[in-house]
């Protein structure tokens, strides 16, 4: 053994440091829409994330 150490080139540690925080990103932007409509105070935007909610078949009571 001669005491070097190998490591991941530092291209595929950029690389894989921008998907995390591209979704990231995504995730929160997510939440901010999902949320940020769910509990809207104006009734337009909250009754078209209703609407949805009942096309997709998925129960919202």
């Amino acid at each position: 053994m001669n005491g070097t150490t190998t490591s991941a080139p530092s291209g595929a540690t950029s690389a894989a440091r921008s998907l995390l925080l591209q979704l990231a990103a995504g995730a929160a932007l997510g939440f901010v829409v999902l949320y940020g409509v769910a509990f809207a105070e104006s009734p337009v935007a909250h009754n078209a994330a209703h609407d949805v909610r009942h096309v997709t078949v998925k129960p919202c009571h």
